[in-house]
């Protein structure tokens, strides 16, 4: 496998998750992966749906660490474990999400953007009354808006996310039709001397692509982009590592040579 570090996982620390840890991470090594990063959501101010609990996306980072530590040791000799946050950026979290992200020595910080002016795209109410375009542009403007702003994180998660939700995905998406918004974007990414990941959750979501879509990938490369991690995103043990291969070829399609794994936020850059 080309790929063999998954940098995007989530078990039962996350609010959206019920995986436990060691089978996570015992399905990692069955892959013949060398490395896993759980990535464990902290979301401030999520916009809880009725009947879930107001602080669902709300880390306990040291049970979450107590645990990661016991496995690290258990499993040191067939697998290298790291401590990865995915952090839910919005403007009105900046300041809480300044002081969490130094509350820990954390190997890896995803920023990610799952909250655009209090909604959630998952939620089908993010688009009611307008077309997929001005929702996918409002979400676009608000992650520029979140990179100037803040910017304690290594890589931005999964940038065209909010694609997934529309009604219709990727079918009528693509970087031209978005360029103006999505080069400010990597423009920001790469002025702040942060990357961007490969993350192949949208596949399993009836996506054509990745997230983000190849002309993306492709675009980020030419303009000088070379860190880059992959993800799987998965939230339940069959999931982790899925379309790697795929992955990596199309970050050799896209002019990648490396991908990067991060431990104690230092960028380490692999062949692939």
């Amino acid at each position: 496998m080309p790929v063999s570090a998954d940098c995007h996982l989530h078990s039962h620390h996350s609010g959206d998750s019920k995986a436990p840890m060691e089978e996570m991470v015992l399905r990692g090594i069955e892959l013949g992966l060398d490395t896993l990063c759980f990535t464990e959501h902290n979301d401030f101010d999520y916009p809880s749906a009725p009947g879930e609990p107001e602080d669902l996306f709300l880390l306990n980072a040291d049970s979450y660490l107590y645990e990661l530590l016991g496995l690290k040791e258990k499993y040191a000799d067939r697998i290298r474990l790291l401590f990865g946050l995915e952090l839910g950026l919005a403007p009105e979290a900046f300041r809480k999400n300044a002081v969490f992200a130094r509350s820990h020595e954390y190997d890896f910080i995803i920023g990610s953007s799952h909250i655009c002016h209090g909604k959630d795209p998952y939620y089908p109410s993010f688009f009611e009354g307008r077309s997929d375009e001005d929702a996918y542009r409002e979400y676009f403007r608000s992650e520029l808006e979140n990179i100037q702003k803040f910017s304690n994180f290594d890589v931005y998660g999964h940038l065209d996310y909010v694609v997934r939700y529309g009604a219709s995905k990727d079918k009528d998406y693509c970087y031209d039709k978005y360029r103006d918004i999505l080069d400010a974007i990597l423009e920001a990414i790469l002025e702040a001397e942060k990357g961007i990941e490969l993350n192949t959750g949208s596949i399993r979501s009836g996506m054509r692509d990745f997230h983000p879509c190849r002309e993306v990938l492709k675009r980020y490369r030419q303009l000088g982009g070379e860190i880059i991690t992959v993800g799987s995103d998965a939230h339940e043990p069959g999931c982790i590592g899925h379309s790697f291969d795929a992955a990596a070829e199309v970050l050799t399609e896209c002019g990648f040579r490396y991908y990067t794994v991060f431990e104690k936020r230092v960028p380490e850059f692999r062949k692939l």
